[in-house]
C-alpha cells in the first residue's frame, strides 16, 4: 500500500493510501510517507510517527493519543476532532493545520450522511479536537486553526503560533513560555493559570480572554519595552554614523553610541553596521536585522535579541551575559575571543544567556564562555564549541553534534 502510495504522490500511478479507520495503534511508522493519505477514524494510539511526512492528511477524529510525531510535517492537515492526548508533537509542522471541532460521518446507499457509530475505531466524535497533555514544544502552529481546542496542561513552550486561531480554546494551565503568538486570536480564550513567560504577544487578539493566575512576566506586547526610540533625540542612522566616527578616528571624532535600556524594534534594519563597541545594556533589538553587524567587544548583557537575523555577524569578545537570543538566526556567526594590540584576549561572554531554538549552524564559539546558557532545541549542526565553558549548560536533546566540544 506504501509503494503504491509513494507512485501516486509521484503521479507514476498508483494508488492514494485509504486507512480509513484502519487500527494502525502502537505500529512502528517512522519517516514513513503518507501525505494526502486518508486516515480518517484511524486509530493510532501509541504509534511511532516521529519524522513522518503527513502534510495534507485527512486525519478528521483520527485517535493519535500518546502518538510519537516529533518532527512529523503536518502542513495542512485535516485534525478536526481529532484526540491527542499525551502525544508528543515536538518540532512538529502544523503550518496551517486544521484541528477545529468535527464529527465522524459516512453516507449510505443513497448518499445521505450520518454518523458512524460502533466497530473498532469508529465512534461518534462531536466534540473539540483534544490535546491534553501533549508535548509541542518548538512546534510550528502558523496560521493554524485550533479554535475552541481543549489543551489544558499541554505545552507549547517555544511554539510559533503567528496568526494561530485559538479563539474560544481551553488553555488553562497550558505551558506557553516563550511562545511566538504575535498576531495570534486569543478572543475568549481560557488560560486561567497558564505561563506566558517570555511569550510574544504583539498584535494578538485578547477579547474577552480569560488571563486570571495567568503568569504574564516578560511578556512583550506592542507597547515599548524601555524607553521608546524617540527619547533618543536622535536618528538611529546619524547615532551610527557618529558612532562609526568615533571607532574610526579611536575616539578623536564622533561619538560612541548608547543605547541601553531603548526599545529599538521600531527602528531601521543594521544590517552589516559596524557597532564595535557599542553600548546596548538590556536594550530591545527584538526581531530585527542585524546580519553581518560589526558587534566586536559590544556589551549586550541583559538585551533582547530574539528572532533577531545575527547570520555572519562579528561577536568577538561580545559581553551576552543573561541576553535572550531564542529563535536568533546566528548562522555562521563568529563568537570567539576578541584578540587586542598588545596580545589582550577577551572571551564572548553568554554566561546565563537564553539560546533556545536558536539557529547556530556553522557558528564559532570557540573559547566562550557558555556556563548555564540554555540552548534547548538548538541547532548546533557544524558549530564549533572548542574549549568551551560549559558547566550548567542545557544543551540540546536531539540535534546533530557539533564539530567538537571542550577540545
Amino acid at each position: 500500500m506504501l509503494d503504491q502510495h509513494q507512485r501516486f504522490l509521484s503521479g507514476r500511478g498508483g494508488v492514494r493510501a485509504l486507512l480509513a479507520f484502519a487500527d494502525l495503534s502502537g505500529r512502528a511508522l517512522i519517516g514513513v510517507n503518507l501525505a494526502e493519505a486518508d486516515l480518517s477514524g484511524a486509530t493510532l494510539r501509541g504509534a511511532y510517527l516521529a519524522e513522518a511526512k503527513l502534510d495534507r492528511a485527512m486525519l478528521f477524529g483520527a485517535d493519535l493519543n500518546d502518538t510519537d510525531l516529533e518532527g512529523a510535517s503536518l502542513v495542512g492537515a485535516n485534525l478536526r476532532g481529532a484526540t491527542l492526548r499525551g502525544a508528543n508533537l515536538t518540532r512538529a509542522n502544523l503550518l496551517r493545520a486544521d484541528l477545529r471541532s468535527g464529527a465522524i460521518a459516512t453516507k449510505d446507499l443513497k448518499g445521505n450522511l450520518y454518523p458512524v457509530v460502533g466497530g473498532p475505531g469508529m465512534s461518534l466524535n462531536a466534540g473539540p479536537a483534544e490535546l491534553q497533555g501533549a508535548r509541542l514544544i518548538n512546534a510550528n502552529l502558523t496560521d493554524a486553526d485550533i479554535s475552541g481546542v481543549v489543551a489544558t496542561q499541554t505545552d507549547f513552550t517555544d511554539a510559533v503560533m503567528r496568526g494561530c486561531n485559538l479563539s474560544h480554546a481551553n488553555l488553562q494551565k497550558a505551558k506557553l513560555i516563550g511562545a511566538d503568538l504575535e498576531g495570534a486570536d486569543l478572543s475568549a480564550a481560557d488560560l486561567r493559570g497558564a505561563d506566558l513567560e517570555g511569550a510574544i504577544l504583539t498584535d494578538a487578539k485578547i477579547e474577552l480572554t480569560d488571563l486570571f493566575g495567568a503568569s504574564l512576566k516578560g511578556v512583550l506586547t506592542a507597547k515599548p519595552a524601555g524607553k521608546p526610540i524617540e527619547e533618543l533625540g536622535i536618528e538611529v542612522e546619524e547615532l551610527v554614523r557618529l558612532h562609526v566616527q568615533w571607532v574610526d578616528s579611536s575616539g578623536a571624532a564622533g561619538k560612541p553610541a548608547d543605547v541601553s535600556g531603548f526599545d529599538l524594534r521600531r527602528g531601521p534594519s543594521l544590517k552589516r553596521a559596524n557597532l564595535t563597541a557599542l553600548r546596548a545594556e538590556t536594550a530591545t533589538f527584538y526581531g530585527l536585522d542585524l546580519e553581518g553587524a560589526r558587534l566586536q567587544g559590544a556589551k549586550l548583557a541583559g538585551a533582547d535579541l530574539r528572532m533577531c537575523c545575527l547570520r555572519g555577524a562579528d561577536l568577538r569578545g561580545a559581553q551576552l551575559q543573561g541576553a535572550l537570543l531564542n529563535r536568533a538566526d546566528l548562522r555562521d556567526a563568529n563568537l570567539e575571543p576578541l584578540v587586542m594590540d598588545g596580545g589582550r584576549i577577551y572571551p564572548t561572554n553568554l554566561e546565563g544567556a537564553r539560546l533556545r531554538c536558536a539557529d547556530l549552524r556553522g557558528a564559532r564559539l570557540r573559547d566562550a564562555n557558555l556556563r548555564a546558557v540554555d540552548l534547548s532545541e538548538a541547532d548546533l549542526t557544524e558549530a564549533d564549541l572548542k574549549n568551551c565553558a560549559v558547566e550548567g549548560a542545557v544543551m540540546p536533546r536531539r540535534r546533530a553534534a557539533a564539530k567538537a566540544q571542550n577540545g
